[in-house]
């Protein structure tokens, strides 16, 4: 499966994408996580060093004048096969991609990064049997058509608040009038029996995760996301956004 995490920056959308990564894991899937965010993230939350952490693909110019050309001539559809393995590195068993951002990739953009970053995603969601996980941009600019037609299903994540909840929804929104239904909000740090506004355009809530203890003990000497102590409590989330996913429009009787 295909999943594409979005929602306000600053939510915990990358700490979910770890989680949900390692939980695959441990399940046995082999498990792609791609960083499509301007400001990557993914790398230091798999515990990577900045050093362990590959460049950003869209800052590559040597690659991307090879690949796409430039001085006006540029190839839309640029082979990219083989760069997953040549640009990934392995953090906890999982493979790590950093495209940098994909804003505009999806909106007639013909700029040569943009070209290559939508040719390599497509590759990632189309052609691979792996599982993939897209961080997105913050927000909802990113959401380009190019991202939402090739993924199975979008997680949508919100802290407990009016401003990321609204973010949430213009987010959901998007993605269904450019087609792709399959969604679900997750609420992150929330209390227990928290409440939130009925915002019309919200998903359906699969998962409401509260603060993380060990996670925000740890935030001042390590970005690591994984390995919390609270495995129980975020398997249980992870299985119930799965199975959510799985149902079709998210639907699930929590």
């Amino acid at each position: 499966m295909k999943l594409a995490v979005a929602g306000k920056g600053g939510v915990g959308k990358t700490t979910l994408t770890v989680l949900l990564g390692e939980y695959l894991t441990r399940h046995g899937q082999e498990v792609w996580l791609v960083d499509a965010d301007s400001s990557p993230c993914l790398g230091p939350a798999l515990g990577l060093s900045s050093d362990e952490i590959p460049t950003p693909l869209v800052a590559d110019t040597e690659l991307i004048r090879e690949r796409v050309g430039g001085d006006g001539f540029i190839r839309l559809n640029p082979e990219v096969g083989d760069l997953p393995e040549r640009f990934h590195a392995k953090a906890a068993g999982m493979n790590l991609l950093v495209m940098g951002s994909v804003a505009g990739a999806g909106g007639g953009c013909a700029c040569a990064a943009n070209a290559l970053v939508k040719s390599l995603l497509g590759h990632l969601l189309e052609e691979r049997r792996q599982w993939v996980l897209v961080d997105l941009e913050a927000g909802v600019e990113h959401l380009g058509r190019g991202t939402v037609e090739s993924v199975d299903g979008l997680v949508v994540v919100s802290e407990p608040s009016l401003r990321g909840l609204e973010t949430a929804a213009n987010v959901s929104r998007l993605a269904y009038d450019l087609g792709l239904q399959r969604q679900v909000l997750v609420l992150n740090r929330a209390a227990p029996g928290a409440e939130f506004p009925a915002l019309s355009d919200l998903p359906p809530l699969a998962a409401a995760l509260p603060r993380l203890a060990s996670l925000e003990a740890r935030q001042l000497a390590s970005a690591s996301a994984l390995g919390l102590a609270e495995r129980e409590l975020i398997d249980q989330a992870c299985s119930a956004i799965l199975s959510a996913l799985a149902n079709g429009r998210g639907n699930l009787d929590l």
